[in-house]
């Protein structure tokens, strides 16, 4: 079992900056892949940026050089960093280790979710 809780969300002006962080418990083994996720207000809940560990990361077209994704495994967080915010970013954002991340992973894990917020 695993629990994700995110924080970081808020209002910002478009080109402002925000960090969101996801906080891990549970079964380390099963944090191999992490990945952040939104979901705009009638839209699908789509992938942002994904991280396994060691390093490897990978981004939605939408969000490259804008957005950095990172993780502290001695602290089992995850973190993203959202520069020159756009009023489109405005979403819930989820944290997520999916199913099949490691052998210890059955099944998916999410988050709650935090707001974000751009104002133009």
């Amino acid at each position: 079992q695993v629990q994700l809780v995110e924080s970081g969300g808020g209002s910002v002006q478009a080109g402002g900056s925000l960090r969101l962080s996801c906080a891990a418990s549970g079964d380390t083994r099963c944090m191999y892949v992490m990945g952040w996720y939104r979901q705009a207000p009638g839209k699908e809940r789509e992938l942002v940026a994904a991280i396994i560990r060691g390093g490897s990361k990978d981004y939605a077209d939408s969000v490259k050089g804008r957005f950095t994704i990172s993780r502290d495994d001695a602290e089992n967080t995850m973190y993203l960093l959202m520069n020159n915010l756009k009023p489109e970013d405005t979403a819930v954002y989820y944290c997520k280790i999916p199913r099949g991340s490691s052998y210890y992973c059955p099944n998916d894990y999410w988050g709650q979710g935090t707001q974000v917020t751009v104002s133009s």
